[in-house]
């Protein structure tokens, strides 16, 4: 059976989660829903022996990152038991926990766009730390074209957050295409690169972030979520002075400092 969800480790500290379905632009079926949930607890698995990878990056097989939920296969029409409102609640709750189990990973997340993603898609793409794009790709809040409310999977929470509160009604209450050109230029992605280039400037900016202190990289992503809703500046300057002060008094800073001192 092929794999929906690929695990790759291309070089030292840094995996890979590539979406596997090409032939339906990488679109998230029940297979693969189970397979990140899969690949989620293997990393927290490895956190905890010592062995986990230090940077995640994720893209897509083929010319589509992700293009949402597969319809054909799951998410349409939710079985129903008893209570056909308690059903689709369930279902909306097991997607609802891919971006959040990417936000909660310890390790920065790098999500690289290579094509078409929407609805789901976009979605994954947001709860990720760091997101590239190349110009082929497009961005789309499906939901609301299909009658439902494009506020689902995180993205009322994160979009207006990158974006601004007007850029993401415009994009969550039209459900229009956007180009790798305008979410460049409204900041969804901090940069724009060539099809070609995409995977390994990707590689880079990982390799870049696997290669630093993973304490010290760690307690940075906390921080940048917590004090994004910070209720003030005092208590965001409070938990920088207390993350300074846990990751000074590790050996791998002490290193660091003494390696830097030298030169």
């Amino acid at each position: 059976m092929t794999e929906t969800l690929v695990q790759e480790m291309p070089r030292a500290g840094v995996l890979v989660l590539r979406l596997n379905r090409p032939e339906r632009l990488n679109a998230i079926n029940d297979e693969m829903l189970a397979e990140f949930m899969q690949a989620f607890a293997g990393l927290a698995d490895a956190a905890a022996s010592g062995n986990a990878p230090n940077a995640v990056v994720i893209t897509g097989t083929g010319r589509g990152f992700c293009s949402g939920i597969d319809l054909r296969d799951f998410g349409a029409d939710v079985p129903t038991a008893t209570d056909p409102a308690i059903d689709r609640l369930r279902f909306q709750e097991a997607m609802a926990a891919i971006p959040q189990a990417i936000r909660n990973l310890p390790q920065p997340v790098i999500a690289a766009v290579n094509g078409p993603c929407v609805g789901a898609g976009l979605a994954l793409c947001l709860a990720a730390d760091i997101r590239i794009c190349s110009t082929a790709a497009t961005f789309g809040n499906a939901a609301i074209l299909l009658g439902l409310s494009g506020a689902e999977m995180g993205m009322s929470y994160h979009l207006p957050r990158i974006v601004g509160a007007s850029v993401a009604a415009d994009w969550m209450l039209t459900g229009r295409t956007v180009s790798a050109e305008e979410a460049d230029r409204r900041g969804l992605v901090s940069q724009l690169v060539s099809p070609e280039r995409l995977f390994e400037h990707a590689l880079e900016l990982a390799g870049q972030i696997a290669d630093l202190a993973p304490l010290g990289v760690q307690l940075t992503k906390t921080a940048l979520q917590v004090n994004t809703d910070a209720a003030g500046f005092a208590p965001a300057i409070e938990l920088e002075n207390r993350n300074q002060v846990i990751s000074h008094a590790t050996d791998e800073a002490a290193a660091l400092r003494h390696k830097w001192s030298q030169r």
